[in-house]
């Protein structure tokens, strides 16, 4: 047993932060996986394959949404809670939630462990990450309890029970808040596609966890700060600013594109509150208060390329993240005025993240690509709905245009690489391959290439 132990020890001391990462998420996949098929978790049905479960925990985990089973009708009431916990374990991360673990256990968190919580949650640095961590749990968690609160109270009149009325509050903020873009009404939020308030609750709970945990923390930080000289980070107001773009952008486009098809005879509210709605959940929510098959091919186009973006570094979402896309933006423009450098709020971004930038938007369309040709080669469904597919599943969000069930195996597989993929990272998926060996202290004669 001690020799065992021992091998297990030294075979996890030869992993790089990034292949223990990933490891762990592996992990509570196959931890989920058995969870989720306890008898005492579901309902007896001849659709929970090993694909099926393995399949939904993946979704679970990777916090996405897309199953391939209806949720409401498969899990009983304590297979409500066990999914809920899974979401919450993927949403925040492994490490935060081992971390919370250790605390609890009252032991010393050492560097190796810091390292993995710095990879975890995209951060540069390891200094004060245990307090982000501390940071992000605790606000996280009253979050989902104010919204688990709202929306049961508000739910009494929409259930018979209060016990039912405050489940479905529950669930919906944890869904919600981790951008999980799971259900147990069995059809979404379309039952409240007319009661805006359910949806702008929804909305702020999406937002809060898509928006980045370190802006979270900071914006608490500025409501709590007495001293009056406070300065929001370059981070925060890169993250803040282009996810307020998108959305704004992605409800623009939604309400001209749909203006005389799907929102054709509706009032400009309702009108405003889809364009809107569907324009948040895009960025890693995966609720939606419509069949959002209806839309058009050009708006079902836009909002694929709003999936791919995704939610922002350090959140509960995937996708290249806001982040990436925002910096491969000011690239292009700076390089197109003849400028090397790329300055923006009075800051200078580093080149190394410009080329971390390029590297992942890069790899994205590559891994998007290939999963589109592989599930237009093994699946008989349109393209549009592979692409509107495959965007959900790599940036985790969880729409679908109704084909998940109806996949092949081999769909279902690379649905879920694709999601777990979108949970880790692409960087740390990336950095699987990454050596240990020093670079050589010596260089090549440089030589120019022809280029475009």
């Amino acid at each position: 047993m001690g020799k065992f132990k021992f091998m297990i020890n030294k075979r996890l001391h030869s992993m790089s932060p990034a292949q223990l990462i990933v490891s762990f998420y592996f992990i509570a996949v196959i931890i989920a996986v058995i969870l989720l098929s306890l008898p005492v978790a579901r309902h007896t049905s001849d659709d929970w394959t090993f694909i099926n479960a393995l399949f939904t925990a993946v979704s679970a985990v990777s916090v996405t949404g897309l199953t391939v089973v209806n949720t409401a009708e498969t899990f009983t009431v304590p297979g409500v809670f066990i999914l809920a916990f899974v979401l919450q374990f993927g949403g925040v991360g492994v490490m935060a939630v081992g971390t919370f673990i250790w605390l609890l256990l009252g032991r010393k968190i050492g560097l190796r462990e810091r390292k993995l919580m710095m990879l975890d949650q995209n951060q540069s640095n390891l200094s004060g990450i245990v307090k982000l961590i501390k940071h992000i749990l605790v606000l996280i968690l009253i979050i989902e309890l104010i919204g688990a609160l709202v929306l049961g109270t508000y739910y009494l009149s929409y259930f018979p029970t209060w016990q039912e009325a405050y489940l479905h509050g529950f669930f919906a903020s944890v869904s919600a808040t981790t951008n999980g873009g799971f259900d147990i009404t069995g059809e979404s939020l379309v039952p409240f596609a007319h009661d805006y308030f359910v949806q702008f609750i929804t909305m702020l709970l999406i937002t809060t966890g898509a928006i980045g945990f370190p802006v979270l923390v900071e914006v608490k930080e500025f409501l709590t700060n007495r001293s009056g000289k406070f300065r929001f980070s370059l981070f925060t107001k890169i993250t803040s600013l282009t996810f307020a773009l998108l959305i704004i952008f992605g409800t623009i486009m939604l309400i001209l594109l749909e203006f005389n098809n799907y929102f054709k005879g509706l009032s400009w509210h309702e009108s405003f509150f889809y364009a809107l709605f569907q324009s948040v959940t895009t960025r890693s929510g995966g609720l939606a208060t419509m069949d959002v098959s209806e839309f058009s091919l050009a708006t079902l186009l836009v909002m694929s390329g709003l999936m791919f973006i995704g939610a922002s570094p350090s959140s509960v979402g995937g996708g290249i993240r806001t982040t990436t896309f925002a910096l491969n933006i000011l690239f292009l423009y700076h390089f197109a005025r003849g400028k090397k450098d790329v300055k923006i709020f009075r800051r200078e971004i580093h080149h190394e993240d410009i080329v971390k930038s390029l590297v992942v938007l890069l790899l994205a369309i590559i891994i998007v690509g290939s999963s589109v040709v592989i599930l237009s080669a093994t699946e008989s469904f349109a393209l549009i709905q592979i692409l509107f597919e495959v965007c959900s599943a790599f940036g985790t969000t969880g729409l679908s245009m109704g084909i998940t069930p109806d996949l092949s195996t081999i769909g279902k597989l690379v649905i879920i690489c694709l999601m777990f993929i979108g949970r880790v990272g692409l960087l740390t998926f990336l950095f699987i391959l990454e050596s240990k060996e020093k670079p050589p202290n010596y260089h090549y004669p440089v030589e120019r290439i022809i280029i475009g």
